[in-house]
Protein backbone atom coordinates (compact mmCIF):
# COMPACT_ATOMS: atom_id res chain seq x y z
CA UNK A 1 0.00 0.00 0.00
CA UNK A 2 2.83 2.15 0.78
CA UNK A 3 4.21 1.73 -2.97
CA UNK A 4 0.96 2.80 -4.39
CA UNK A 5 1.11 6.07 -2.93
CA UNK A 6 4.75 6.35 -3.30
CA UNK A 7 3.90 5.76 -7.24
CA UNK A 8 0.85 7.48 -7.30
CA UNK A 9 2.04 10.65 -5.90
CA UNK A 10 5.17 10.53 -8.36
CA UNK A 11 3.25 9.55 -11.03
CA UNK A 12 0.95 12.64 -10.02
CA UNK A 13 3.81 15.19 -9.72
CA UNK A 14 5.50 14.36 -12.75
CA UNK A 15 2.32 13.81 -15.06
CA UNK A 16 1.06 17.39 -14.00
CA UNK A 17 4.43 19.07 -14.61
CA UNK A 18 4.67 17.61 -18.21
CA UNK A 19 0.46 18.51 -19.35
CA UNK A 20 1.29 21.88 -17.86
CA UNK A 21 4.55 22.08 -20.50
CA UNK A 22 2.25 21.68 -23.26
CA UNK A 23 0.71 24.29 -25.27
CA UNK A 24 -3.25 24.79 -24.38
CA UNK A 25 -4.06 24.18 -27.81
CA UNK A 26 -3.33 20.98 -27.56
CA UNK A 27 -3.23 19.70 -24.17
CA UNK A 28 -6.65 19.12 -24.00
CA UNK A 29 -6.97 16.38 -26.86
CA UNK A 30 -3.38 14.94 -25.99
CA UNK A 31 -5.20 14.26 -22.06
CA UNK A 32 -8.14 12.83 -23.94
CA UNK A 33 -6.11 10.72 -26.13
CA UNK A 34 -3.52 9.32 -23.38
CA UNK A 35 -7.15 8.75 -21.25
CA UNK A 36 -8.17 6.93 -24.16
CA UNK A 37 -5.44 4.32 -24.51
CA UNK A 38 -5.16 3.57 -20.31
CA UNK A 39 -8.55 4.12 -19.49
CA UNK A 40 -10.01 0.63 -20.57
CA UNK A 41 -6.55 -1.18 -18.54
CA UNK A 42 -7.82 1.06 -15.29
CA UNK A 43 -11.25 -0.25 -15.42
CA UNK A 44 -9.76 -3.57 -15.94
CA UNK A 45 -7.85 -3.12 -12.86
CA UNK A 46 -10.73 -2.34 -10.87
CA UNK A 47 -12.81 -5.46 -11.60
CA UNK A 48 -9.93 -7.66 -10.65
CA UNK A 49 -10.10 -5.71 -7.12
CA UNK A 50 -13.60 -5.87 -6.55
CA UNK A 51 -13.40 -9.47 -8.01
CA UNK A 52 -10.99 -10.54 -4.99
CA UNK A 53 -13.19 -8.94 -2.85
CA UNK A 54 -16.24 -11.13 -3.99
CA UNK A 55 -13.81 -13.82 -3.75
CA UNK A 56 -13.43 -12.67 0.01
CA UNK A 57 -16.51 -12.19 1.29
CA UNK A 58 -18.17 -15.60 -0.71
CA UNK A 59 -15.36 -17.30 1.60
CA UNK A 60 -15.95 -16.01 4.43
CA UNK A 61 -19.72 -16.81 4.41
CA UNK A 62 -21.03 -20.39 3.53
CA UNK A 63 -21.02 -20.39 -0.40
CA UNK A 64 -18.48 -22.80 -2.01
CA UNK A 65 -17.73 -20.74 -4.74
CA UNK A 66 -15.16 -22.97 -6.10
CA UNK A 67 -17.78 -25.92 -6.37
CA UNK A 68 -20.28 -23.34 -8.06
CA UNK A 69 -17.49 -22.60 -11.13
CA UNK A 70 -15.92 -25.65 -10.70
CA UNK A 71 -12.29 -24.82 -9.67
CA UNK A 72 -9.24 -26.99 -9.49
CA UNK A 73 -8.11 -27.28 -5.53
CA UNK A 74 -4.76 -24.35 -7.17
CA UNK A 75 -7.36 -22.01 -8.05
CA UNK A 76 -6.67 -18.18 -6.81
CA UNK A 77 -7.24 -16.60 -3.52
CA UNK A 78 -8.54 -13.46 -2.99
CA UNK A 79 -5.09 -11.77 -2.17
CA UNK A 80 -3.08 -13.90 -5.49
CA UNK A 81 -5.90 -11.67 -7.32
CA UNK A 82 -5.15 -8.65 -5.18
CA UNK A 83 -1.33 -9.03 -6.25
CA UNK A 84 -2.17 -8.93 -10.02
CA UNK A 85 -4.45 -6.00 -9.25
CA UNK A 86 -1.54 -4.35 -7.73
CA UNK A 87 1.05 -5.20 -10.27
CA UNK A 88 -1.69 -3.64 -13.07
CA UNK A 89 -2.32 -0.31 -11.09
CA UNK A 90 1.28 0.42 -10.66
CA UNK A 91 2.27 -0.33 -14.58
CA UNK A 92 -0.54 1.48 -16.45
CA UNK A 93 -0.49 5.10 -14.16
CA UNK A 94 3.75 4.58 -14.62
CA UNK A 95 3.21 3.80 -18.39
CA UNK A 96 0.76 6.88 -19.04
CA UNK A 97 2.86 8.99 -16.67
CA UNK A 98 5.95 7.75 -19.07
CA UNK A 99 3.69 8.33 -22.11
CA UNK A 100 3.16 11.97 -20.77
CA UNK A 101 6.49 13.02 -19.90
CA UNK A 102 8.07 11.77 -23.00
CA UNK A 103 5.97 13.60 -25.49
CA UNK A 104 5.87 17.07 -23.69
CA UNK A 105 9.84 16.99 -24.06
CA UNK A 106 9.78 16.17 -27.42
CA UNK A 107 10.45 12.77 -27.81
CA UNK A 108 6.91 11.90 -29.61
CA UNK A 109 8.23 8.55 -31.37
CA UNK A 110 9.27 7.34 -28.08
CA UNK A 111 5.79 8.56 -26.25
CA UNK A 112 3.93 6.56 -28.89
CA UNK A 113 5.98 3.59 -27.89
CA UNK A 114 4.78 3.38 -24.18
CA UNK A 115 1.09 2.53 -24.92
CA UNK A 116 1.92 -0.26 -27.70
CA UNK A 117 4.70 -1.71 -25.51
CA UNK A 118 2.28 -1.71 -22.20
CA UNK A 119 -0.64 -3.20 -24.21
CA UNK A 120 2.14 -6.19 -25.83
CA UNK A 121 3.31 -7.03 -22.61
CA UNK A 122 0.28 -7.64 -21.41
CA UNK A 123 -1.46 -9.75 -24.16
CA UNK A 124 2.39 -12.15 -24.05
CA UNK A 125 1.98 -12.63 -20.23
CA UNK A 126 -1.72 -13.27 -20.72
CA UNK A 127 -1.07 -15.81 -23.65
CA UNK A 128 2.11 -17.02 -22.39
CA UNK A 129 2.49 -20.81 -22.42
CA UNK A 130 5.26 -20.76 -19.63
CA UNK A 131 4.75 -22.09 -16.68
CA UNK A 132 4.64 -18.64 -14.97
CA UNK A 133 2.18 -16.04 -13.55
CA UNK A 134 -0.53 -18.34 -12.74
CA UNK A 135 -0.39 -20.68 -15.96
CA UNK A 136 -3.50 -22.36 -14.87
CA UNK A 137 -5.73 -19.72 -13.94
CA UNK A 138 -4.58 -17.49 -17.35
CA UNK A 139 -5.64 -21.18 -19.17
CA UNK A 140 -9.12 -21.36 -17.72
CA UNK A 141 -9.91 -17.88 -18.47
CA UNK A 142 -8.93 -18.41 -21.91
CA UNK A 143 -10.86 -21.70 -22.25
CA UNK A 144 -14.00 -19.66 -21.04
CA UNK A 145 -13.51 -17.14 -22.83
CA UNK A 146 -13.24 -19.02 -26.42
CA UNK A 147 -16.64 -20.92 -25.05
CA UNK A 148 -17.92 -17.23 -25.03
CA UNK A 149 -17.27 -16.22 -28.28
CA UNK A 150 -17.64 -19.87 -29.82
CA UNK A 151 -20.75 -21.01 -27.78
CA UNK A 152 -20.79 -24.42 -29.66
CA UNK A 153 -21.13 -26.67 -26.03
CA UNK A 154 -23.43 -27.00 -23.46
CA UNK A 155 -23.28 -23.48 -21.74
CA UNK A 156 -21.53 -23.92 -18.01
CA UNK A 157 -22.50 -21.85 -15.18
CA UNK A 158 -18.57 -19.99 -15.61
CA UNK A 159 -19.60 -19.27 -19.29
CA UNK A 160 -22.44 -16.92 -19.35
CA UNK A 161 -21.36 -15.58 -15.73
CA UNK A 162 -18.05 -14.17 -17.44
CA UNK A 163 -20.06 -13.09 -20.73
CA UNK A 164 -22.54 -10.86 -17.88
CA UNK A 165 -19.66 -9.13 -16.83
CA UNK A 166 -18.45 -8.51 -20.06
CA UNK A 167 -21.45 -6.83 -20.93
CA UNK A 168 -20.65 -4.75 -18.13
CA UNK A 169 -17.49 -4.07 -19.95
CA UNK A 170 -18.63 -3.22 -23.10
CA UNK A 171 -17.05 0.34 -22.97
CA UNK A 172 -13.56 -1.01 -22.13
CA UNK A 173 -13.81 -3.28 -25.47
CA UNK A 174 -15.27 -0.21 -27.56
CA UNK A 175 -11.89 2.10 -26.16
CA UNK A 176 -9.50 -0.97 -26.61
CA UNK A 177 -10.56 -1.31 -30.41
CA UNK A 178 -9.84 2.71 -30.43
CA UNK A 179 -6.83 2.04 -28.74
CA UNK A 180 -5.61 -1.02 -31.50
CA UNK A 181 -6.64 1.09 -34.62
CA UNK A 182 -4.58 4.18 -33.92
CA UNK A 183 -1.53 2.19 -32.99
CA UNK A 184 -1.96 -0.99 -35.90
CA UNK A 185 -2.09 2.57 -38.12
CA UNK A 186 0.50 4.27 -36.60
CA UNK A 187 -2.20 7.43 -35.09
CA UNK A 188 -0.13 7.50 -31.65
CA UNK A 189 0.73 10.77 -30.64
CA UNK A 190 -0.03 12.34 -33.55
CA UNK A 191 -3.70 14.35 -34.90
CA UNK A 192 -4.72 12.10 -37.58
CA UNK A 193 -7.29 10.49 -35.41
CA UNK A 194 -8.49 13.65 -34.40
CA UNK A 195 -10.54 14.31 -37.58
CA UNK A 196 -13.91 12.05 -36.54
CA UNK A 197 -14.53 10.55 -39.64
CA UNK A 198 -11.28 8.54 -40.07
CA UNK A 199 -11.04 5.37 -39.90
CA UNK A 200 -9.99 5.63 -36.35
CA UNK A 201 -12.54 8.74 -35.42
CA UNK A 202 -15.43 8.97 -32.73
CA UNK A 203 -17.92 7.96 -35.90
CA UNK A 204 -16.53 4.68 -36.83
CA UNK A 205 -18.83 1.74 -37.67
CA UNK A 206 -16.10 0.12 -35.60
CA UNK A 207 -17.50 1.66 -32.27
CA UNK A 208 -21.17 0.31 -31.99
CA UNK A 209 -19.64 -3.18 -33.21
CA UNK A 210 -17.43 -3.33 -30.76
CA UNK A 211 -19.79 -2.18 -27.67
CA UNK A 212 -22.86 -4.92 -29.02
CA UNK A 213 -20.73 -7.89 -29.14
CA UNK A 214 -20.45 -9.01 -25.54
CA UNK A 215 -24.42 -8.34 -25.70
CA UNK A 216 -24.23 -10.63 -28.89
CA UNK A 217 -22.18 -13.37 -27.34
CA UNK A 218 -24.55 -13.75 -24.35
CA UNK A 219 -27.76 -13.77 -26.85
CA UNK A 220 -26.54 -16.86 -29.14
CA UNK A 221 -25.71 -18.27 -25.10
CA UNK A 222 -29.65 -18.68 -24.48
CA UNK A 223 -30.17 -19.16 -28.09
CA UNK A 224 -27.53 -22.86 -27.06
CA UNK A 225 -29.60 -23.03 -23.79
CA UNK A 226 -32.78 -23.17 -25.23
CA UNK A 227 -31.25 -25.91 -28.07
CA UNK A 228 -30.41 -27.92 -24.95
CA UNK A 229 -32.80 -27.15 -22.12
CA UNK A 230 -35.88 -26.09 -24.14
CA UNK A 231 -36.75 -23.79 -21.57
CA UNK A 232 -38.81 -20.80 -22.70
CA UNK A 233 -36.97 -18.46 -20.09
CA UNK A 234 -33.77 -18.81 -22.04
CA UNK A 235 -35.83 -17.54 -24.76
CA UNK A 236 -36.86 -14.69 -22.71
CA UNK A 237 -33.67 -14.29 -21.26
CA UNK A 238 -31.95 -13.81 -25.08
CA UNK A 239 -34.98 -10.97 -25.87
CA UNK A 240 -33.38 -8.92 -22.70
CA UNK A 241 -29.86 -9.13 -24.42
CA UNK A 242 -31.53 -8.18 -27.82
CA UNK A 243 -32.93 -5.05 -26.45
CA UNK A 244 -29.69 -3.59 -25.99
CA UNK A 245 -28.67 -3.77 -29.86
CA UNK A 246 -31.15 -0.56 -30.96
CA UNK A 247 -29.86 1.26 -27.81
CA UNK A 248 -26.56 1.24 -29.48
CA UNK A 249 -27.21 1.59 -33.32
CA UNK A 250 -29.55 4.01 -33.11
CA UNK A 251 -27.49 6.61 -30.88
CA UNK A 252 -24.75 5.72 -33.41
CA UNK A 253 -26.96 6.46 -36.34
CA UNK A 254 -26.50 10.11 -35.33
CA UNK A 255 -23.05 10.63 -37.12
CA UNK A 256 -24.97 8.87 -40.22
CA UNK A 257 -28.23 10.91 -40.71
CA UNK A 258 -29.35 14.19 -41.31
CA UNK A 259 -29.66 16.20 -38.13
CA UNK A 260 -33.37 16.91 -38.45
CA UNK A 261 -34.04 13.09 -39.59
CA UNK A 262 -32.21 12.46 -35.88
CA UNK A 263 -34.34 14.98 -33.64
CA UNK A 264 -38.05 13.59 -35.00
CA UNK A 265 -37.31 10.17 -36.03
CA UNK A 266 -34.11 8.50 -34.42
CA UNK A 267 -34.14 10.01 -31.36
CA UNK A 268 -37.76 9.13 -30.08
CA UNK A 269 -36.95 5.26 -31.05
CA UNK A 270 -33.22 5.66 -29.03
CA UNK A 271 -35.29 7.02 -26.23
CA UNK A 272 -37.97 3.90 -25.99
CA UNK A 273 -35.30 1.33 -26.90
CA UNK A 274 -33.20 2.56 -23.96
CA UNK A 275 -36.67 2.48 -21.40
CA UNK A 276 -37.08 -0.81 -22.57
CA UNK A 277 -33.78 -1.88 -22.17
CA UNK A 278 -32.88 -0.31 -18.65
CA UNK A 279 -36.16 -1.53 -17.07
CA UNK A 280 -35.88 -5.07 -18.53
CA UNK A 281 -32.54 -5.81 -17.10
CA UNK A 282 -33.79 -4.42 -13.78
CA UNK A 283 -36.41 -6.49 -13.88
CA UNK A 284 -34.38 -9.85 -15.04
CA UNK A 285 -31.90 -8.91 -12.28
CA UNK A 286 -34.42 -8.93 -9.05
CA UNK A 287 -36.26 -11.78 -10.65
CA UNK A 288 -33.94 -14.08 -12.60
CA UNK A 289 -30.82 -13.42 -11.43
CA UNK A 290 -31.23 -13.04 -8.01
CA UNK A 291 -33.24 -14.72 -4.83
CA UNK A 292 -34.89 -11.67 -2.80
CA UNK A 293 -34.93 -14.02 0.32
CA UNK A 294 -31.30 -14.39 0.49
CA UNK A 295 -30.84 -10.34 0.11
CA UNK A 296 -30.01 -10.21 3.71
CA UNK A 297 -28.41 -13.62 4.38
CA UNK A 298 -25.17 -13.65 2.51
CA UNK A 299 -23.24 -11.57 4.57
CA UNK A 300 -23.75 -14.12 7.27
CA UNK A 301 -20.09 -15.11 7.71
CA UNK A 302 -18.72 -18.13 9.58
CA UNK A 303 -16.55 -16.10 11.72
CA UNK A 304 -17.68 -13.00 13.85
CA UNK A 305 -17.10 -9.78 12.08
CA UNK A 306 -17.50 -6.31 11.94
CA UNK A 307 -19.22 -6.77 8.42
CA UNK A 308 -21.71 -9.35 9.66
CA UNK A 309 -23.13 -7.06 12.54
CA UNK A 310 -23.05 -4.24 9.65
CA UNK A 311 -24.52 -5.92 7.15
CA UNK A 312 -26.40 -9.36 8.05
CA UNK A 313 -30.47 -8.88 8.48
CA UNK A 314 -30.30 -5.11 7.46
CA UNK A 315 -33.39 -3.40 5.81
CA UNK A 316 -31.09 -0.51 4.47
CA UNK A 317 -29.06 -3.12 2.21
CA UNK A 318 -32.44 -5.06 1.02
CA UNK A 319 -33.03 -1.21 0.08
CA UNK A 320 -29.82 -0.01 -1.48
CA UNK A 321 -29.42 -3.02 -3.96
CA UNK A 322 -32.68 -2.62 -4.96
CA UNK A 323 -32.48 1.24 -5.88
CA UNK A 324 -28.26 1.16 -6.92
CA UNK A 325 -29.35 -1.34 -9.38
CA UNK A 326 -32.26 0.45 -10.80
CA UNK A 327 -30.13 3.68 -11.30
CA UNK A 328 -26.65 2.21 -12.37
CA UNK A 329 -29.10 0.16 -14.75
CA UNK A 330 -30.46 3.72 -16.22
CA UNK A 331 -27.45 5.30 -16.14
CA UNK A 332 -25.96 2.82 -18.17
CA UNK A 333 -27.38 3.70 -21.24
CA UNK A 334 -25.55 6.82 -21.59
CA UNK A 335 -22.24 4.76 -22.03
CA UNK A 336 -23.59 2.86 -24.50
CA UNK A 337 -24.84 5.61 -26.84
CA UNK A 338 -21.85 6.93 -28.62
CA UNK A 339 -23.36 10.14 -29.30
CA UNK A 340 -23.85 11.01 -25.67
CA UNK A 341 -20.10 10.71 -24.87
CA UNK A 342 -18.65 14.09 -25.09
CA UNK A 343 -17.19 14.23 -21.21
CA UNK A 344 -14.63 11.38 -21.20
CA UNK A 345 -14.06 11.79 -17.25
CA UNK A 346 -17.93 11.51 -17.25
CA UNK A 347 -17.72 8.33 -19.33
CA UNK A 348 -15.49 7.11 -16.95
CA UNK A 349 -17.03 7.44 -13.85
CA UNK A 350 -20.00 5.98 -15.16
CA UNK A 351 -18.23 3.00 -16.45
CA UNK A 352 -17.01 2.41 -13.32
CA UNK A 353 -20.13 2.99 -11.31
CA UNK A 354 -21.47 0.07 -13.93
CA UNK A 355 -18.61 -2.31 -12.48
CA UNK A 356 -19.57 -0.97 -9.17
CA UNK A 357 -22.99 -2.83 -9.60
CA UNK A 358 -21.82 -5.55 -11.35
CA UNK A 359 -19.79 -6.13 -8.07
CA UNK A 360 -22.75 -5.79 -5.81
CA UNK A 361 -24.54 -8.22 -8.43
CA UNK A 362 -21.64 -10.89 -8.21
CA UNK A 363 -22.57 -11.70 -4.73
CA UNK A 364 -26.28 -12.25 -5.05
CA UNK A 365 -25.97 -14.17 -8.59
CA UNK A 366 -23.29 -16.60 -6.96
CA UNK A 367 -25.38 -17.01 -3.93
CA UNK A 368 -28.11 -18.07 -5.60
CA UNK A 369 -26.46 -20.50 -7.81
CA UNK A 370 -24.97 -22.02 -5.02
CA UNK A 371 -28.38 -22.35 -3.20
CA UNK A 372 -29.84 -24.03 -6.39
CA UNK A 373 -27.54 -26.55 -6.25
CA UNK A 374 -27.74 -27.79 -2.58
CA UNK A 375 -31.55 -27.66 -3.04
CA UNK A 376 -30.77 -29.93 -6.01
CA UNK A 377 -28.46 -32.55 -3.94
CA UNK A 378 -30.69 -32.41 -1.54
CA UNK A 379 -33.78 -33.45 -3.47
CA UNK A 380 -31.48 -36.00 -4.76
CA UNK A 381 -30.61 -37.21 -1.85
CA UNK A 382 -33.92 -37.71 -0.28
CA UNK A 383 -34.93 -39.75 -3.20
CA UNK A 384 -32.48 -42.09 -3.09
CA UNK A 385 -32.98 -42.42 0.61
CA UNK A 386 -35.74 -45.54 1.32
CA UNK A 387 -38.21 -44.61 2.73
CA UNK A 388 -39.80 -45.66 6.79
CA UNK A 389 -42.89 -48.40 4.97
CA UNK A 390 -39.68 -49.83 3.07
CA UNK A 391 -37.70 -50.22 5.79
CA UNK A 392 -40.28 -52.09 7.91
CA UNK A 393 -40.72 -53.86 5.36
CA UNK A 394 -37.51 -55.06 4.75
CA UNK A 395 -36.40 -55.71 7.87
CA UNK A 396 -39.48 -57.99 8.03
CA UNK A 397 -38.65 -59.79 5.04
CA UNK A 398 -35.00 -60.21 6.61
CA UNK A 399 -36.20 -61.77 10.21
CA UNK A 400 -35.75 -65.18 10.97
CA UNK A 401 -38.32 -66.89 13.65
Amino acid sequence: MGLMLLQGQSCHHIGWDSVMRMSADLRDLFLYEAFLYYNPLLLVALMIWLWGVNLWVLAQSSVNYAKVFDLAQTHLSHREIWRCATWLTLIVPTSMTAYLYLYSHGEVSLAASQPVLLYAILLMILFSPFDMFYISSRFYFLRTVWRIVLPLQAITFPDFFLADIFTSMSKVFSDLERSVCRMVNRQVATIAWFEADSICGSHSIAIPLALVFPYLCRFFQCLRQYKDTKEKTCLLNALKYSTAVPVIFLSALKYHVFPEQWVSFYRPLWLISSVINSLYSFYWDIKRDWDLSILTRIFMFKNPSIWTNLLYGQNWVFYWVLGSNLVLRCAWTYKLSAHLRHNYLTVFAIAALEILRRWQWVFFRVENEWNKMTAKQNLEMSSDMPSEGDRLLDSSNNHTV
